[in-house]
């Protein structure tokens, strides 16, 4: 048993002076390896959360340029929809402008040539009844006093009724 522990203390002895410390530097590579590893981690996950708070950032931002531009553009659609309703409302505002200045002009042309025929048929008239020609001066008196007694203050253009009615003589309205 002497022997035995002789062996055994020369064995230890041998393994303190060439194998523990081969032994301690392997384990203290491992564990400098393993906590260089999980430092590589912990940075690689740090950057990939920097990224993704980068990424959900910079996809906010699309998001909020795409509302800014889908307001412009319905804020520009409806200010063209805004400017081609005025321009239609303009357009038929001057159509009804030019319909009431032909109605205008139109009556006053009809009032013309009534004046005109009833001036040619107050000459008419007048010769047969006094069946003879009339000087012009009679006939200009005449036809004077035939216009005077016509309303042609009746006529008017928002068409107060047909001509006809309107040009009876004063005195034979019904």
């Amino acid at each position: 048993m002497i022997w035995t522990l002789v062996v055994f203390a020369i064995s230890l002895f041998v393994l303190r002076k060439a194998v523990f410390p081969r032994i301690g530097a392997a384990l203290d590579a491992r564990q400098h390896k393993i906590e260089e590893t999980i430092d590589v981690a912990e940075r690689t996950r740090e950057e990939a959360d920097k990224l993704l708070a980068e990424y959900r950032e910079r996809l906010q931002e699309a998001r909020q340029q795409a509302e800014e531009i889908l307001a412009r553009a319905k804020k520009s659609a409806e200010g063209y929809e805004s400017r081609a309703r005025e321009e239609v409302e303009a357009k038929h505002e001057e159509a009804l402008e030019k319909t009431k200045r032909d109605i205008e002009a139109e009556t006053s042309r009809a009032i013309a040539e009534i004046r005109r025929e009833v001036a040619d048929l107050t000459v008419l008239a007048t010769e047969k009844l006094t069946r003879k020609t009339l000087n012009e001066e009679d006939q200009r008196r005449l036809v004077q006093e035939a216009l005077e007694e016509l309303d042609f203050d009746a006529l008017s253009v928002a068409g107060e009724g047909p001509l006809m009615h309107s040009c009876r003589p004063a005195g034979r309205r019904r």
